[in-house]
């Protein structure tokens, strides 16, 4: 089992430049995993040349900037004027993207073909993958020459027992697997054999909001995401109800949209929130409502990562967050800027809330507490964590395939054991006894 423990070293003076060559499902969408890969994208054109693949384009424009110095490449054209609509590859499904991601009904033998071929010929120095079945994709296609890197953006146990069985196969080919959050990498380590390969956990980067922080005074409590049975949204205004009894001048603005929207306008009218609480519609880039709000609040059931605890902190506001796998309490520190509390317990979310929206002052010195904490999301130490990686991967990559291929060769041996030793006749008691004579 691969239990190296990979520390961040400094980044050489005489920094190498590089081609890095990003694999993303679509990047004209909205999406944690877009913006997060724009975001390391534009850090690390400061010093390397950046490529974004993106496996599908269904818009003319990004709905995200993309930074000017980062070469955005759509694989497959998918809007309505596309000749590649027509292409009788489009047609078919893939079977190089595996069929256990969930993904998989987005994906063509037209976007593997398409795929292969451009990894083929752009000449990467890295090449980084950003959902489990790209990694895939990195792992059988990215030059031999590159460095081949997947990065997991989702929690080890969020994907099917169908996918980590392929994963576990494909993913013992690559230099590294990156997560989010330490808790994480910890999984991986422990769950997935891959000798060779460095598991390490870089979280990821939350650029300053560009707005004036939060001051704390505004009555407004403020949370996001999507409108998902698994973002507990629910949880929060039963939690919201409680304070809405002992706080009349507070209100409860919730921007998202998703499918279960239409279940909690339900719910806001069952709880007598009618003008107390809000679901405003997707708003981005959401610092500005963010900055708008005194506190936000998460009470999801599990987060990755958590980008919008981060962009809370960036705005000077506190966050009261359950302490869900595996995110939160990775970036919250209970009682300094912001508060962890249990999951499924409507009342102790409600009770940190209050405790927040009594007391102006610990309000304020939690606000001030997360925008120092935010820093720690700054393009620079992740681009730095990036570059030692990527310095460490070159320069051990003979140690790394020598590891891995022992490994191999035990495990091929130790079959080949068991099978010659199964493959032997059983002796019998009666071989050892004299034959009668006639």
């Amino acid at each position: 089992m691969q239990m190296h423990r990979y520390t961040v070293g400094k980044v050489c003076m005489s920094r190498r430049r590089m081609k890095i060559v990003f694999l993303l499902h679509n990047a004209y969408a909205i999406g944690g995993t877009v913006r997060t890969t724009l975001n390391l994208a534009a850090a690390l054109a400061d010093h390397h040349d950046v490529e974004i693949a993106s496996m599908a384009r269904h818009l003319d424009e990004p709905r995200f900037a993309v930074d000017p110095r980062v070469t955005l490449v759509p694989l497959v054209d998918v809007r309505p004027s596309s000749p590649d609509l027509r292409d009788p590859d489009h047609a078919r499904p893939a079977t190089d993207f595996p069929a256990a991601d969930k993904r998989h009904h987005q994906y063509s033998r037209l976007t593997d073909l398409r795929v292969r071929a451009h990894l083929a010929g752009c000449d990467a120095d890295v090449v980084i993958g950003t959902r489990p079945g790209i990694n895939v994709y990195v792992s059988r296609f990215a030059p031999r020459r590159a460095l081949r890197i997947g990065q997991e953006h989702l929690r080890h146990d969020a994907h099917t027992k169908q996918l980590r069985k392929v994963l576990a196969r494909h993913y013992r080919t690559l230099d590294a697997v990156v997560t989010t959050t330490e808790a994480d990498a910890e999984v991986y380590r422990a769950r997935m054999n891959l000798p060779g390969v460095r598991v390490m956990s870089v979280p990821n980067i939350v650029p300053a909001a560009g707005v004036a922080p939060s001051d704390g005074t505004t009555p407004v409590i403020a949370a996001a995401g999507r409108l998902a049975r698994g973002k507990r949204f629910d949880l929060l205004l039963e939690a919201f109800a409680k304070v809405a009894a002992k706080e009349p001048d507070w209100e409860l603005r919730i921007y998202g949209s998703g499918k279960q929207r239409d279940r909690l306008e339900t719910l806001v009218h069952d709880l007598r929130l009618t003008g107390r609480a809000y679901l405003m519609g997707p708003q981005t880039p959401i610092e500005a409502e963010f900055a708008r709000a005194s506190i936000v609040v998460s009470a999801s059931a599990a987060e990755s990562f958590g980008m919008t605890l981060v962009e809370a902190m960036r705005c000077g506001v506190p966050v009261v967050s359950t302490d869900c796998p595996l995110g939160p309490a990775e970036i919250i520190t209970d009682g300094t800027d912001g508060r962890l509390v249990p999951m499924d317990a409507p009342h102790a979310l409600a009770d940190a809330i209050l405790d927040l929206v009594t007391d102006a002052d610990l309000r304020r010195a939690m606000g001030r507490a997360a925008l120092r904490s935010a820093h720690r999301y700054d393009p620079a130490p992740i681009v730095t964590k990036y570059e030692s990686l990527f310095t460490d991967l070159r320069t051990t990559r003979l140690q790394r395939t020598w590891q891995r291929e022992s490994v191999r060769a035990r495990t091929w041996l130790n079959r080949r054991t068991r099978t010659l030793r199964n493959a032997r006749p059983a002796r019998t008691g009666a071989s050892n006894h004299k034959q009668p004579v006639a």
